[in-house]
């Protein structure tokens, strides 16, 4: 599989992945501080691989995971990569004001009103150093009447006057999901978390509908929020403690895989690509977590292996 056309760079050089990018939700301190150098030096590992997609948000430390994207890309040609980030959200200061121009806050709230949405992307493009993206992902619009009204209203504005080649939705439950899949003119969509090892609910209820409407998927969330990296050392699910019933499932998985010589997390990152994604985003922090989810990309899976775990 690879990303659709609508998300490639603009200029395509050799040696190039089409079907990873890297999440930088990770590098905007979730879970951790990340300083700026470390940040850097993780996207400065995703382009030595060949990777040419991030993806970022407003939502990702407030503002910080855009800052320290724009500061990596400094620098590199701007048609060699693909940037994409999100709307949907407003960015509050300490004191529970509005953020105004490129400056990070300190929590945000949802906005999907049409104003909110060229509001926030102005912000997203001062702190990424750039005068465009290249994907534009509506955040989680939980509430879809909402989102279609507004903010679907400013993302087809953005899409018809060239400030974003493509948009889309991004969410983790899959009713709103298939509502926008459905009925607005996306040129994408990405899934977190239902297309899995463990959470397969977007193999049976979305993949067929996105393809009929010619819109592309970006798996996301490949890992379940780490249960499928390693479910004794990240034991969580959906940003919680995994119950036991997940954890027994999960290494269940995990054991099959090491009677194939393969890693669990090889598998997860793969899994996606076999049912249908165009393609995979992962979150990292570190330049070797970059070179381990390129590597299970890569990573040979027997098609007995397969057979096992989407029968476990």
């Amino acid at each position: 599989m690879a990303f659709p056309a609508a998300l490639r760079p603009l200029s395509v050089t050799p040696g190039l992945r089409d079907d990873a990018g890297l999440g930088c939700a990770p590098i905007g301190n979730l879970f951790a501080r990340v300083p700026d150098a470390d940040a850097v030096a993780t996207v400065d590992a995703a382009l030595a691989h060949g990777v040419w997609y991030f993806d970022t948000a407003p939502l990702y430390g407030d503002g910080e995971s855009e800052r320290k994207l724009g500061l990596a890309l400094r620098g590199v040609p701007r048609d060699e990569v693909v940037i994409a980030t999100k709307v949907g959200r407003q960015l509050l200061d300490a004191e529970g004001a509005p953020v105004t121009g490129g400056a990070s806050g300190a929590s945000s709230v949802a906005d999907l009103s049409r104003d909110g949405v060229w509001r926030s992307l102005e912000g997203s493009l001062a702190r990424l150093g750039t005068d465009r993206v290249d994907v534009l992902h509506l955040h989680d619009p939980l509430d879809v009447e909402a989102g279609m009204a507004g903010a679907m209203t400013a993302l087809v504005e953005l899409r018809e006057q060239g400030v974003v080649r493509a948009i889309s939705v991004g969410l983790g439950r899959l009713e709103p999901l298939e509502r926008f899949t459905a009925e607005a003119p996306l040129d994408v969509i990405m899934e977190a978390g239902r297309l899995t090892l463990l959470d397969r609910t977007a193999e049976e209820r979305l993949m067929d509908l996105a393809a009929s409407r010619g819109i592309g998927v970006i798996a996301a969330g490949v890992f379940n929020s780490g249960i499928l990296a390693d479910p004794d050392a990240a034991p969580y699910f959906e940003y919680r403690q995994a119950d036991d019933a997940l954890l027994e499932r999960a290494r269940r998985l995990q054991a099959l895989c090491g009677e194939h010589g393969v890693k669990l997390a090889d598998a997860a990152v793969r899994f996606p690509l076999r049912r249908g994604a165009d393609a995979v985003v992962v979150g990292a922090r570190t330049p070797a977590e970059v070179d381990a989810f390129v590597a299970g990309l890569a990573a040979e899976v027997p098609e007995e292996l397969w057979f096992a775990l989407e029968s476990a």
